[in-house]
């Protein structure tokens, strides 16, 4: 990988992470209110899957291949 790649993926792991940490605040405030359904809940708790899924792609194509 290149500097400009390596940027890249490191200002989307910054992105990420944090939309990660804002759904999550979100999904525990929902619930710590009991404002939301069930569903809207369990959607946004998908797409933090998904994130969290993302993120570690792209944390493992930061991390270089040692071959011990």
């Amino acid at each position: 990988m290149g500097d400009q790649d390596d940027e890249a993926v490191r200002l989307e792991l910054a992105r990420l992470r944090q939309e990660h940490r804002d759904l999550d605040a979100a999904i525990e405030a929902m619930i710590a209110l009991g404002s939301g359904d069930s569903i809207q809940i369990q959607r946004l708790k998908k797409r933090k899957l998904v994130l969290k899924d993302r993120i570690k792609i792209l944390e493992n194509q930061t991390v270089p291949d040692i071959i011990a």
